[in-house]
């Protein structure tokens, strides 16, 4: 297993949310890759998105059948901007790879949203610390280990 994956392990561990990680040498790197893999529904996805408000680093965790509304957020994190964050950036905040970032387990706290849609589904899947790895988990628990405020964070038709 990769040192990503074992740091996510532990840190799982340490906050008492055992996990089995399942890894797909095909990749998870989109939310379509990972409900074909896993065979669920895109929305049971979370994709763990990194961005900037003004310099600090945010958490969007996202159900996959979403794409996160950035006013929304920059008014959530009372920003004056909000821009995804480059791959250096991600890596910097979270200590992990774009493709692989996990909800949780990170170097330091980073403030983090969960979209409200994903508390429809009793399980929901989310990159374990690589972009072929996920982990099965209640939508509740997620929230609990990632220390996530529960948002409406979707992009509407009319915010495109």
């Amino acid at each position: 297993m990769s040192r990503a994956i074992d740091r996510f392990l532990e840190a799982a561990s340490v906050l008492g949310h055992p996990v089995e990680v399942r890894r797909f040498p095909e990749g998870t790197k989109t939310a379509q890759d990972a409900a074909r893999a896993v065979g669920c529904e895109v929305g049971q996805i979370v994709k763990s998105l990194v961005f900037m408000a003004d310099d600090r680093p945010l958490l969007a965790l996202t159900s996959g059948a979403n794409r996160v509304d950035v006013g929304r957020l920059a008014e959530l994190a009372g920003a004056g901007e909000v821009r995804r964050a480059t791959p250096e950036e991600a890596r910097t905040a979270t200590g992990f790879a774009v493709g692989g970032t996990p909800p949780f387990g990170h170097p330091e706290r980073v403030r983090t949203f969960l979209d409200r849609d994903l508390l429809a589904f009793d399980e929901v899947w989310a990159a374990a610390g690589s972009p072929d790895s996920v982990f099965g988990s209640t939508p509740e628990e997620l929230r609990r280990t990632a220390l996530a405020e529960v948002v409406d964070l979707k992009e509407t038709q009319a915010a495109r």
